[in-house]
């Protein structure tokens, strides 16, 4: 099946607002976990495309010595984002931001570790920020990375979509049926791994519709 594109930033109010409604917590709690399991025990950290935050917040709610750089490009999603950062009272510990994953101010080496949840499949062509996060991280940090991967055929699509839950209004089944189309099959991200010159990562299929590369933080 042909990847197409969805918009690269979601920033209509609407958009925000679904995306943090829908119940992530199981999935999100699962990515937590296994990227403090990653990291070391105190760390500086960037999330890249945060989206509403949900994640840095239930990081730091179990390792309050992380401090996360939350990044992403839609203005609405880090407005929700901020209600969300003072509601769980976490402002020290996460430090929300503007800013393009492709074209990062960091200096080199910044961060023990880079996380990031479903920003792959918005990129036209993630290699930039592939290469902007090998320039941004520490030699021997820690990466993970989940995100949707694109099923083989239309048929493979809505058989998932039939599986989600009656939580999801049509508004938000649209955005996740558009986020599968535009997503990255396994081998697409293993080659972009490779070229970016990211080594000693474990790329794999962690679900029917997730992959997800790794690699642990190295004292």
């Amino acid at each position: 099946m042909k990847r197409v594109l969805e918009p690269e930033v979601m920033d209509t109010w609407e958009d925000a607002t679904a995306y943090d409604a829908m119940d992530f917590v199981e999935v999100n709690t699962a990515f937590a976990e296994t990227a403090i399991a990653l990291g070391p025990e105190s760390a500086v950290v960037l999330d890249a495309g945060t989206g509403t935050a949900r994640i840095p917040i239930l990081i730091v709610q179990r390792r309050p010595q992380w401090h996360i750089r939350a990044i992403d490009l839609s203005h609405n999603m880090l407005k929700v984002g901020r209600e969300n950062v003072q509601s769980a009272r976490v402002q020290d510990q996460i430090q929300l931001e503007y800013i393009d994953a492709k074209q990062m101010p960091y200096g080199d080496s910044t961060f023990d570790i880079v996380i990031s949840n479903s920003i792959i499949h918005h990129l036209p062509d993630p290699m930039p920020f592939f290469r902007e996060l090998k320039r941004v991280l520490k030699p021997n940090g820690g990466i993970f990375l989940r995100d949707l991967m694109r099923p083989s055929d239309i048929e493979t699509v809505d058989k998932i979509l039939a599986r989600i839950g009656p939580e999801y209004n049509d508004y938000q089944t649209q955005l996740f049926r558009d986020s599968l189309i535009a997503a990255f099959t396994l081998e697409d991200v293993e080659n972009m791994i490779e070229m970016a010159g990211l080594e000693g990562m474990k790329v794999y299929a962690s679900s029917d519709r997730h992959w997800t590369a790794e690699r642990a933080y190295r004292e």
